[in-house]
């Protein structure tokens, strides 16, 4: 099935509803990345809240069975559903007053929030099937990456937390479990520092789509991805032996190409393993 006709279709039923300001496809349709496994990702902006009818009543229509539903939470409303044709659709809800707030949170406070830098990468990436000169406002206002950003991404991801410190310890106790999930927090407190470095808006809390990700960084380190996936494939010393490289190549890329943001107390920190 053609998903993003089919989004196209439910935007025609959403903004039949006069409160809905503009309606915006994300996510991987949005993108041009959806496989057999994707789900349509919409956006609904409201001019004002959405009653339980507003939300539902578009699900009616398509005879669709809730998944989940979500209240109002963190200025945001969220359910998904399956059609009757078996299309998965993901809905959030925002008010367009949030919308402009969450912006101004990341483009002027540089906010590293990962929840607002990912309604600014749909903003950014995100396909416009409604109120189109609402959703051009939005795109203008987050087209330039604020450096301010950048180093507060580069800053606070380069701590890497206590536990990094401890590495040799669960190497040698056989802890692989906590080892593994140390690997995994570094190697994502890693895929921070490089979004900020290539001035790229977080686009999924959990880093979905890794590969697509790393291929639009200018700056990363030499044959990033393969080395990425196979810390985590291969054996934990070798692992972790590659992943402590990746951090020295990291380090010194945020010294090349951003040498006026302070690291010293991050490298401190970093340097140390028992």
């Amino acid at each position: 099935m053609d998903l993003k006709q089919k989004a196209i279709e439910m935007a025609t039923i959403y903004k039949t509803n006069s409160k809905v300001d503009a309606i915006l496809l994300a996510g991987s349709v949005a993108l041009g990345w959806e496989d057999e496994f994707s789900d349509i990702e919409l956006h609904i902006i409201w001019k004002e809240a959405p009653t339980d009818d507003d939300r539902k009543v578009p699900i009616q229509s398509v005879e669709g069975r809730i998944l989940t539903y979500h209240p109002y939470e963190d200025e945001e409303w969220s359910e998904s559903y399956v059609t009757q044709d078996g299309v998965k659709l993901e809905i959030s809800s925002f008010l367009t007053s949030s919308i402009q707030s969450h912006i101004e949170d990341v483009m002027v406070k540089s906010d590293v929030s990962f929840d607002k830098q990912c309604l600014i990468a749909s903003i950014q990436n995100g396909v416009g099937l409604y109120g189109h000169s609402v959703i051009d406002v939005f795109k203008k206002s987050v087209v330039k990456y604020p450096s301010e950003l950048a180093a507060k991404m580069i800053s606070d991801n380069l701590d890497l937390g206590a536990r990094w410190n401890n590495r040799r310890a669960l190497i040698e106790r056989k802890d692989w479990l906590m080892l593994y999930n140390v690997l995994c927090e570094v190697q994502k407190k890693l895929m921070g520092v490089l979004f900020g470095l290539n001035s790229i808006y977080m686009h999924h809390p959990a880093y979905k789509w890794m590969s697509h990700k790393i291929k639009e960084m200018h700056i990363k380190p030499d044959d990033f991805l393969s080395r990425m996936n196979n810390i985590l494939l291969g054996n934990p010393s070798e692992s972790l032996s590659s992943l402590e490289q990746l951090v020295d190549e990291v380090i010194k890329l945020v010294e090349l190409y951003q040498p006026k943001i302070n690291i010293e107390k991050q490298k401190h920190n970093i340097s140390y393993a028992k």
